[in-house]
């Protein structure tokens, strides 16, 4: 319910302004004339809110989930190009000076270059900045670069549109409409600076400090952090949080890591982290005490709360992390339901805390199926990878459709299990998965 209320407060944000235009009294005009100022006023609507959903905050990512919410940014930013795209060329009405009998511009369009100018710069850009984001893999900047020029480029194509819409919109003519506009504007701002300057300044006033960094398997590693002066942070298993060591608490310099540690463990955080990055790559060099911030918890990948007879648990690689989590969390507090970890590496010596899992197998009667796709002489556990044949075959049993699935790992492997679980009878709404990429 919370999930869709959310929804309807997006809807009714940016279809208001479209609203207040079209009750607005006009002389008549073609349908292409309607649509194509529709099609602007939408665009720019979605881009104003898009601020808020890339804008970390827990209210909405927690109901709905970061890789959710990420989601819908990314689809509805490319929907707003598309409208804004098509926007100047559904017109059909001429172009010609503002007339003094038509102050605001109902019988013609516009040809002020100022106010045209703002609007062709932003048509250009919005495109170019779309694409930035689709394939910043592919571009030779780091992540903090390339963030701060998102951040950035993107409140700039929101000024340049405000003062077109402004300046050359039909609708936005009215004084309510363009007191909409601003005030929306000024929101859209204003998450950034919660992103950048309000976040930063809170995490300042609740730092950590590293306690131990050790390695766990092959290129991966554990860093241990202990919260300096304060009491910690409540977090449920299964989340995830910003991570900033050694840097300033205004630094771009943070990376998303799952929380490995149970809740019930004690107000100290575990991570952990594989050599992938700039950052990961120096792990070794942290030494303990180092000052760190946490932004966070963030995710919905969480069994709290859920009553399903069983939980299966699905992980690739790293993404055992926020499963351990949960596991470690459920042996606490004593939970008797039957549990289930299918976990794929591509080698043996990149299984994480392998022993701490046999215990797990022992003492708390979780079903262990380790899968690897380069299985050595002697080895005992299953061979390939996790992929919709070993998923049919581990999960076939009767009462599988009643259980609660949670998956992390790969998106080839997600997808794969997301859709054969559901091949299996298992109900969307009893699959939980979190993603850290989209593309």
């Amino acid at each position: 319910m919370k999930a869709l209320a959310l929804v309807i407060l997006y809807l009714g944000v940016t279809l208001s302004p479209l609203a207040l235009a079209w009750l607005g009294a006009r002389p008549a005009r073609s349908l292409w004339d309607e649509l194509a100022s529709g099609a602007g006023l939408l665009a720019y609507a979605i881009i104003l809110v898009e601020f808020v959903l890339s804008g970390r905050f827990r209210s909405i990512s927690a109901r709905i989930g970061m890789d959710v919410t990420m989601r819908f940014h990314q689809l509805l930013g490319r929907t707003a190009l598309v409208l804004a795209l098509v926007h100047p060329f559904l017109y059909r009405t001429a172009f010609n000076p503002q007339r003094p009998w038509d102050a605001t511009r109902q019988l013609t369009l516009t040809s002020d270059f100022t106010a045209l100018t703002t609007g062709i710069l932003a048509w250009v850009l919005l495109p170019a900045f779309v694409l930035l984001s689709i394939g910043r893999d592919k571009i030779p900047y780091k992540y903090e670069t390339w963030r701060l020029m998102h951040g950035v480029g993107a409140l700039l194509i929101a000024g340049l549109v405000l003062h077109h819409t402004l300046n050359a919109g039909r609708y936005s003519a009215d004084p309510f409409l363009a007191s909409v506009w601003i005030a929306l504007f000024f929101i859209a701002a204003l998450s950034l600076v919660h992103v950048y300057i309000v976040a930063p300044i809170r995490q300042k006033r609740r730092p950590w400090k590293v306690t131990a960094v050790r390695p766990i398997a092959l290129k991966t590693w554990e860093l241990a952090l202990e919260p300096d002066g304060h009491q910690g942070m409540a977090y449920e298993a299964g989340q995830f949080v910003w991570l900033n060591v050694g840097n300033s608490a205004f630094s771009l310099h943070e990376n998303p890591f799952s929380i490995s540690s149970a809740p019930a463990s004690g107000s100290g955080l575990q991570t952990v982290i594989k050599e992938l990055g700039d950052f990961t790559r120096t792990l070794n060099k942290i030494e303990s005490g180092t000052r760190a911030y946490v932004d966070g918890p963030h995710g919905n990948l969480v069994v709290s709360g859920r009553v399903e007879p069983g939980i299966a648990l699905i992980a690739g690689g790293i993404g055992v992390a926020p499963l351990l989590s949960i596991l470690r969390q459920l042996r606490h507090e004593h939970d008797k339901r039957p549990t289930m970890l299918v976990y794929g590496n591509r080698v043996e010596e990149q299984i994480i805390y392998r022993e701490e899992i046999e215990t797990l197998a022992r003492e708390h009667g979780t079903k262990v199926v380790h899968v690897l796709s380069e299985s050595p002489e002697g080895w005992s556990g299953r061979t390939g990878l996790v992929d919709a044949d070993l998923i049919r075959g581990v999960f076939d049993f009767p009462e599988m459709d009643q259980w609660l699935c949670v998956l992390c790992g790969p998106p080839a492997m997600m997808a794969d299990a997301e859709d054969t679980l559901i091949e299996l009878g298992v109900p969307a709404h009893q699959i939980l998965s979190e993603r850290f990429t989209y593309d």
